[in-house]
């Protein structure tokens, strides 16, 4: 999961990050309403994290874009204000939520994981492929009986990978997906998570497609 947090305190928003991060997210942060805007209308995100207050474009203008371009990325609206008609702005605007500084990190986590649920309603809650399950919710994986344990990193890995099932997914759409903006290594560090999966996994799952990328495939078709 890719979250975006735009948010002019940098403290707040660095102290977001690592908590974020730390829960297996790849996480993007800018601290401009401009540039927030550009990031969400350009990247591929799951959630944006909203504060109001911001320099260049205020938080309820920035969501309004992106409603009006048909971003329907979920956004929980951040803000010092307090008032009934603060919230009712920034919900008619077009934010899913809305939670008032100061705030609990707990709190905003179980707000970010709601809003995820939310969008995911509908989807199948379990990804299958063959007698591999790979559940979204509780980052659990299993193969047949057998459990298996995987690093934040390497489910984000076989996340995207069990959500396009039998397609090829490039190491850029991976890389995209489990790493945030600022990643600038070699791309072929997903090869070595890819690598370890298989270790994992068992041999079969993962097939290399040569100049193209990986494909998830039932190791016992």
């Amino acid at each position: 999961m890719r979250v975006l947090i735009v948010e002019d305190e940098r403290r707040l928003a660095l102290s977001l990050a690592k908590g974020l991060t730390a829960e297996g997210f790849a996480v993007d942060v800018v601290h401009d309403g401009l540039e927030g805007l550009h990031r969400a209308s350009e990247g591929t995100y799951d959630l944006i994290i909203l504060d109001i207050m911001l320099p260049g474009m205020n938080g309820y203008r920035v969501c309004s874009t992106l409603r009006s371009a048909g971003n329907e990325t979920p956004v929980l609206m951040l803000t010092a204000k307090d008032g009934e008609y603060d919230e009712a702005e920034g919900l008619d605007t077009g934010a899913d939520d809305y939670l008032t500084k100061p705030f609990s990190y707990v709190v905003l986590l179980a707000r970010v994981r709601a809003l995820l649920r939310r969008r995911t309603r509908g989807v199948a809650t379990v990804l299958r492929v063959g007698e591999l399950a790979v559940e979204p919710g509780s980052r659990r994986v299993t193969v047949g009986e057998r459990e298996v344990t995987l690093t934040t990193k390497e489910f984000a890995v076989l996340e995207q990978l069990a959500v396009r099932a039998g397609e090829v997914v490039s190491k850029t759409e991976i890389l995209e997906h489990a790493w945030d903006f600022a990643y600038a290594g070699d791309v072929n560090i997903v090869e070595v998570y890819v690598s370890a999966l298989r270790r994992k996994l068992g041999a079969g799952w993962i097939s290399t497609v040569r100049g193209a990328g990986y494909r998830l495939v039932d190791a016992g078709a």
